[in-house]
């Protein structure tokens, strides 16, 4: 059209918007999207990595022991009833928001168990040691000595799903001296500004430690975000959540030289074979879709000999956990479905409140189970059910995946798993940065220093 630009980002072409003055365009190659950063989303991020950045040289002459009470202040004042009486009434007012807007409000809710698991998580951080300055290798030489030790990273970037627990998760960066910048989504800002306002902060000051050390992005715009991921003095950029919004931060921090831990599309599967008991078929499966998270059971594979003898079991079981089934082409009558579905649409991540829902289909034996993982799935978290003599290191051998079990999928989570929150989970579905191990935790921020250590004083350069 006449008077209109146009410009390829990475293979496409995009029309070139108007900008008004102080907004910013991003381009983002890796996923050929045209970004339009407004000057508040801009603004909101700068200055909160501003004031993070300026607590990081304080941060390093503070003490563990100041390091130990922030966390116990912080768990005390979540932990009074009247404080949390204060926070719980916002929570309550973002969630009536949300739900008048037909948001899910399952992850929103600020629950009494919630509540528990971020005062056990931060005094769990309360009672933790420090790993600055933990020798990680040592070079003994002829009069000298080279050391490699643990230091702090620098600045986190977080960004994760309206979840106010992970508010308190990402405070563990700090326990390594750590500073933190935090945007959370838009329908739990108010409670997360009522977290800091009433519980972090007095935390900190009580603690004595700078109160930039963790701060909160004050922004409802999606471009918040991606601005943060813009500034390039953050040294580690964590995404949480899933879909198309995890996979573009991700994009805009590699496009800014910033690593990048993202928590991916979730989505766990689970293969079943015909020596699996009864019981534990039936155990595994209902404990694996009692809510909607990341490790929630999204994709059941059941062996073509099980069928006879395991497929009632399978049925019962999906009855008693309601849920919806969407089934295989090819796979059906073993199961109540409500749909069916084609193999590439074993790929996609069922996003639910209160009804599971999940993908079931028949397979001719392990193999073929581990090639439908290991094509469709985001290479997350893979479950076998079977008694058979080394099919669980046969099944671990053949699927790409970081956590593999023999029963539910739920225990993928730091705080069980390890009894350390976290702060993310790895896939492998790009990659394996952070380690093999995929549970991202706090005291898992760190960087190396190199000291040379010249024990005579009159140590000369030899190559």
């Amino acid at each position: 059209m006449s008077g209109q630009t146009h410009v390829l980002v990475g293979d496409k072409v995009a029309l070139l918007p108007q900008l008004e003055p102080g907004q910013r365009l991003l381009p983002v190659t890796e996923l050929s999207e045209l970004l339009v950063l407004s000057e508040a989303a801009q603004k909101a991020a700068r200055e909160a990595v501003a004031r993070a950045n300026a607590s990081l040289q304080p941060l390093r002459r503070v003490s563990d022991a100041a390091i130990s009470q922030f966390f116990e202040s912080f768990a005390a004042l979540l932990e009074d009833p009247t404080t949390f009486e204060e926070i719980a009434k916002v929570n309550a007012s973002d969630v009536e928001s949300a739900q008048a807007r037909g948001r899910s409000t399952g992850r929103l809710r600020l629950t009494e168990s919630m509540r528990r698991d971020m005062i056990d998580g931060l005094r769990g951080w309360a009672s933790a040691p420090s790993r600055v300055g933990e020798l990680v290798e040592r070079r003994q030489g002829e009069g000298f000595a080279i050391e490699r030790r643990r230091a702090p990273l620098g600045l986190v970037a977080f960004v994760f799903e309206g979840r106010p627990n992970v508010f308190a998760d990402a405070a563990g960066v700090l326990r390594n001296r750590n500073a933190a910048v935090f945007r959370i989504g838009g329908d739990a800002l108010n409670t997360a500004v009522a977290i800091e306002e009433l519980a972090l902060r007095p935390a900190l000051v009580q603690a004595g430690l700078p109160e930039g050390a963790l701060t909160l992005v004050r922004s409802t715009e999606h471009g918040a975000a991606q601005a943060l991921f813009c500034e390039r003095s953050i040294r580690l950029a964590v995404a949480r959540g899933s879909g198309r919004t995890v996979a573009l931060l991700g994009a805009v921090a590699r496009q800014h030289g910033i690593p990048v831990s993202l928590h991916g599309t979730g989505g766990a599967w689970m293969y079943i074979e015909p020596s699996a008991k009864p019981e534990t078929v039936r155990n595994a499966i209902v404990n694996s879709l009692d809510r909607k998270v990341c490790n929630t059971l999204n994709v059941l594979l059941l062996d073509r000999a099980a069928v006879p003898s395991l497929g009632p079991v399978v049925e019962q079981a999906l009855r008693e956990a309601k849920a919806e089934v969407a089934v295989l082409r090819g796979s059906e009558g073993t199961v109540t479905a409500k749909l069916e579905l084609e193999e590439p649409k074993l790929g996609h991540e069922w996003e639910w409140d209160s009804t599971p829902e999940i993908s079931f289909g028949i397979v001719d034996g392990l193999g073929q189970a581990a090639a439908l993982f290991n094509q469709y799935s985001p290479r997350f978290v893979a479950s076998i059910l079977s008694t058979r003599a080394g099919a669980f290191e046969q099944w671990a051998d053949a699927v790409e995946a970081p956590y593999v079990g023999n029963a539910f999928t739920r225990w993928v989570d730091g705080q069980w798993a390890w009894l350390r929150p976290e702060l993310g989970l790895t896939n492998w579905e790009s990659g394996r940065l952070l380690g093999r191990s995929g549970f991202l935790s706090g005291d898992d921020i760190t960087s190396v220093r190199d000291f040379f250590v010249d024990e005579t004083g009159l140590a000369t350069q030899r190559r």
